[in-house]
């Protein structure tokens, strides 16, 4: 277990001021095409998909007419369509659920494209000379502009940004060219992230996942999802709710990272002198971190808590925001 987690820390060290690779090809992955595609998901989701011109992209999540989060995902704006890409536990029900909204007089195509497309995540301070050495030359764009490139004979779409929120891109090619593009930044001595290393890396930068920290029992502002959001665009499904939450100052509990003494099980009580303020929803397996949500009441960054018998601290966690707009 020592080497183990040894092995872990040297591959974070790697994705944050080195370089490293994982392998995300799991993550869901849907073309929106046809006339009405932007129209269609600026209406569906919290972000503003009008303004957006090819070759840019965005965060957004889907809701429910509550706001209770169905899943956090990035959309690529291609030139003739958005490719979204979504957790791997939400690709059918997200699928499902943007085609029910479809209505007869909507020009909007769906087409699930995971198994024909690989992604890979490639991290860290040194990515970017990876990248150049394989002949991209990635310039200094806003997050999730994204252009072709070839790297071996491979076409590769490259994406500035990760979905940790850690300096490095998303790089998105056929699934059956996957191995040599794979091969090729490895040759380059980028760190191979296992799926270990990636948990903890996620829990440590705070980016929630679905079935954990993204259910139907919080809405996007108690996760954090401020700039995911756009407060001036039209109506969308669950704009009411989540508009009289930022209005009325309304929001009860925030996602936080909870630094831990030791291992403990996730669904634990989160407590402060006995009174219980929130619930752990992620734990790393060496028991160092773990994310919960917090009554905001109870307070943030420094609070000592207990979290079943174990001790432990409210911490910041990079990938999320807690501050209303001003």
């Amino acid at each position: 277990m020592e080497n183990s987690n040894l092995n872990i820390q040297t591959i974070l060290k790697s994705a944050r001021s080195g370089a490293a690779i994982y392998d995300s090809s799991d993550r869901g992955k849907i073309l929106v095409s046809d006339r009405d595609r932007l129209r269609f998901l600026h209406n569906q989701s919290t972000a503003d998909f009008e303004k957006r011109l090819a070759g840019e992209g965005c965060d957004t999540v889907f809701v429910t007419s509550t706001a209770r989060t169905i899943d956090l995902v990035t959309g690529l704006i291609l030139a003739d369509e958005v490719l979204l890409i979504c957790s791997p536990n939400r690709r059918e029900y997200l699928f499902n659920w943007l085609d029910r909204y479809i209505f007869f007089a909507d020009r909007v195509k769906l087409k699930d494209v995971t198994d024909t497309l690989a992604s890979f995540t490639l991290m860290g301070d040194e990515s970017m000379g990876i990248l150049a050495q394989l002949g991209c030359s990635i310039t200094d764009l806003p997050q999730h502009s994204h252009q072709v490139y070839i790297i071996d004979g491979v076409e590769v779409r490259i994406a500035i940004g990760t979905e940790l929120g850690l300096p490095g891109y998303r790089l998105i090619c056929d699934r059956d060219k996957s191995a040599t593009l794979y091969q090729s930044i490895t040759n380059l001595g980028a760190a191979i992230v296992d799926e270990d290393a990636w948990e903890c890396l996620r829990i440590a930068q705070g980016r929630p996942k679905p079935d954990a920290e993204l259910t139907e029992d919080y809405n996007p502002l108690e996760v954090g999802l401020w700039d995911t959001i756009s407060f001036s665009k039209g109506c969308y499904i669950g704009q009411e709710t989540i508009a009289r939450l930022n209005t009325y100052r309304g929001v009860k509990q925030y996602l936080w990272g909870v630094k831990l003494t030791g291992s403990v099980a996730v669904g634990e009580t989160i407590t402060v002198d006995g009174e219980k303020v929130g619930v752990l929803t992620s734990c790393s397996n060496d028991g160092e971190l773990g994310l919960g949500y917090v009554r905001s009441k109870a307070g943030g960054v420094g609070l000592k808590v207990m979290v079943g018998d174990v001790e432990g601290e409210i911490i910041n966690i990079p990938f999320v925001r807690h501050e209303y707009p001003v």
